[in-house]
């Protein structure tokens, strides 16, 4: 695993056109928009508030 890892790949192999589809960027929004995250002293507590 570790060579797989390690090789760069092919230019042929790689999509340049790499755009997100309009639901996943919905999604991202909408998720950080109901996640909180509150600190007590040291800690760090978040919450999904759907």
């Amino acid at each position: 695993m570790q060579k797989m890892y390690s090789e760069t790949p092919l230019p042929e192999h790689v999509e340049k056109n790499l755009v997100p589809k309009g639901e996943t960027i919905k999604f991202l929004l909408d998720y950080s928009k109901a996640l909180s995250v509150i600190d007590y002293n040291k800690l760090k507590f978040e919450a999904l508030l759907n």
